[in-house]
């Protein structure tokens, strides 16, 4: 019994050092709101983000994604260069926790069994359900109402390198269109509640950051192909 044990755990050794098709690692990086409060700049982190992800490398063109990420998201109208927004001098921070699943598509070949310096532009995309503050604001003082929930579509594009034989090092930006337009308190669900701004426009948050994973598992069966 104790050599099968030990030959299976040589043979997973080998394999893991030898072949790899999944990656799990973290996300380091920043947040920003674009809504009714705040910047219109679209990338202009304010808050930090983390996050731990998931990816099952498919072919060496695309992969399976799933993360959770976590942030406090921020606006602040005197960050605007829009001047009815300064003057009127809102202010509002909401936690935004997302899980998110979708397909990561790679520009170029991204054989992770190939232990050769590899980079490739990507771009991701899928379905997050995110949880967040309901949110309502009465004389210019933003409160609270009970927590919410909603999807959004992630739109994300990066760059990545494996630098290492076990890690890649990816670079991205990804854009959060929301089904909701109260993240930042401008459209509360109460209708007897004050409303403001365009009413009309959904809400977007943005991560922008690092990403660091550690690939290991079974050599995936493209390998045989890739030369």
């Amino acid at each position: 019994m104790n050599k099968i044990f030990i030959s299976f755990l040589c043979f997973f050794t080998f394999t893991s050092i030898h072949s790899q098709i999944n990656e799990i690692g973290v996300f380091l990086g920043g947040s920003n709101f674009i809504g009714d409060v705040g910047s219109t700049t679209y990338i202009a982190p304010n808050e930090p983000a983390f996050g731990i992800l998931y990816k099952w490398n498919k072919s060496p063109r695309h992969a399976y994604r799933f993360s959770y990420t976590q942030s406090q998201i921020s606006g602040d109208d005197h960050d605007s260069n829009e001047t009815g927004r300064y003057n009127r001098g809102y202010t509002f921070k909401n936690n935004i926790k997302e899980l998110s699943a979708g397909l990561e598509f790679n520009f170029f070949d991204f054989n992770l069994h190939d232990s050769k310096v590899k980079f490739t532009p990507y771009m991701y995309s899928g379905l997050s359900y995110f949880f967040y503050d309901e949110l309502y604001v009465i004389s210019g003082v933003t409160h609270k109402d009970g927590l919410k929930s909603n999807v959004a579509i992630p739109m994300t594009l990066g760059v990545k390198t494996n630098f290492s034989r076990n890690f890649v090092l990816g670079l991205e930006v990804g854009a959060r269109y929301t089904f909701t337009d109260n993240i930042d308190g401008s459209n509360p669900s109460d209708g007897n509640l004050p409303k403001f701004g365009n009413i009309n426009n959904n809400d977007w948050y943005v991560f922008s950051g690092l990403t660091l994973t550690y690939t290991f598992g079974e050599k995936p069966c493209y390998c045989a192909e890739s030369k």
